[in-house]
């Protein structure tokens, strides 16, 4: 079964929630400090959302996540020392920052490391040249457990990446993500393909006739039963499995 990525249908921002909500923990790793600073006075400045910490590599972020129980972290991809990529390895595979998503943040989305950031356990990137509306719905998006793909990722990318990274579905994992894939039902693969070309629950409702809420349990169910992280992990499974070929145009 193939479908090529179509671009991603924009998931709507979860709502600001109630005041007697907790707000979004937001952790900034970037050696830049200017950068931090701006970014800083930008999260603050949302009610649903404060800065919890800022760290100037990859080390201190993994540190600082544990410390503070982070929700999400902004991460630069090249940093010196521990870089983004690292961290993000290292936050994926403790159990004890399983609920903390990771945007990881690049200058040229166009980037030969996105992929790699996927397959370490981000939930997506963005480009550092993103409008500010686009970062903080960016914050709240990863923080809803939904894959994060600027409007910038354009038709492609994402199969791009991967058909350059090698997934064929004859990979070192390909065994294992065929006998996770081999628990879904029938539907569920079949929400996972769209899942994996980028369409948002809404629109997946729409293609097979049913309720945005019915295809959330299906998109739930599939995380559980493959072990991912997020929605994210999803299309990163779909494809190295092979269940999903890239078909670039």
């Amino acid at each position: 079964m193939s479908e090529s990525v179509q671009a991603p249908e924009g998931p709507e921002a979860p709502g600001v929630p109630e005041a007697s909500e907790a707000p979004i923990k937001v952790l900034l790793a970037d050696d830049q400090a200017l950068l931090r600073s701006a970014f800083r006075v930008l999260v603050d400045s949302e009610p649903d959302m404060e800065v919890v910490g800022e760290a100037a590599d990859g080390a201190q972020a993994v540190e600082l996540a544990r410390e503070t129980g982070a929700d999400v972290v902004l991460m630069d991809i090249r940093m010196p020392g521990t870089d983004g990529l690292a961290a993000t390895r290292m936050i994926s595979a403790d159990p004890a920052l399983a609920a903390v998503r990771v945007v990881m943040l690049t200058t040229f989305e166009v980037d030969e490391y996105v992929v790699q950031a996927l397959r370490a356990g981000a939930s997506g990137f963005l480009g550092k040249g993103a409008e500010p509306e686009e970062l903080l719905n960016a914050i709240r998006i990863a923080n809803a457990g939904e894959a994060l793909l600027s409007p910038a990722a354009t038709k492609g990318l994402i199969a791009t990446f991967l058909a350059q990274g090698g997934s064929s579905g004859e990979g070192p994992d390909s065994a294992e993500y065929a006998e996770r894939l081999a628990a879904l039902t029938v539907r569920e693969r079949e929400v996972l393909v769209l899942v994996a070309g980028g369409h948002s629950n809404d629109r997946i409702a729409e293609r097979l006739a049913v309720s945005p809420l019915t295809v959330k349990t299906h998109v739930n169910r599939a995380m559980a039963k493959v072990a991912a992280r997020d929605r994210a992990q999803l299309v990163v499974i779909a494809y190295e499995s092979g269940l999903v070929r890239p078909r670039v145009e």
